[in-house]
């Protein structure tokens, strides 16, 4: 078997990387390459406690806010053609992709 390329995709908004993940199944699929995924892995929530009120006066009440972070991974076969494909596609900034080569 020939190398792997593990695409990792990271963002906040999950229809973004969705759309993302169909435009690399989709080069797949014209290039002719295995492609297993995209796989949904766990998502991250990050949360910030903070003070509703300015000054310490008062009853005690707090904000929560809350980040996600959804993630996706996706293994393709590492041809050269699917591989320059996959440089080109647009991904917006918000978005996070890494791309691993392994045997």
């Amino acid at each position: 078997m020939g190398q792997v390329a593990r695409i990792r995709l990271a963002g906040r908004s999950p229809a973004q990387l969705d759309k993302i993940c169909a435009q690399i199944k989709h080069i797949a699929e014209m290039t002719g390459v295995i492609c297993k995924g995209p796989v949904p892995l766990p998502t991250k929530k990050l949360t910030v406690p903070c003070r509703k009120s300015p000054d310490g006066e008062g009853t005690e009440t707090w904000d929560h806010w809350q980040m996600r972070i959804h993630k996706r991974l996706i293994d393709l076969d590492a041809d050269e053609r699917a591989l320059r494909q996959l440089m080109r596609i647009q991904v917006p900034k918000d978005i996070n992709i890494e791309i691993v080569l392994r045997s």
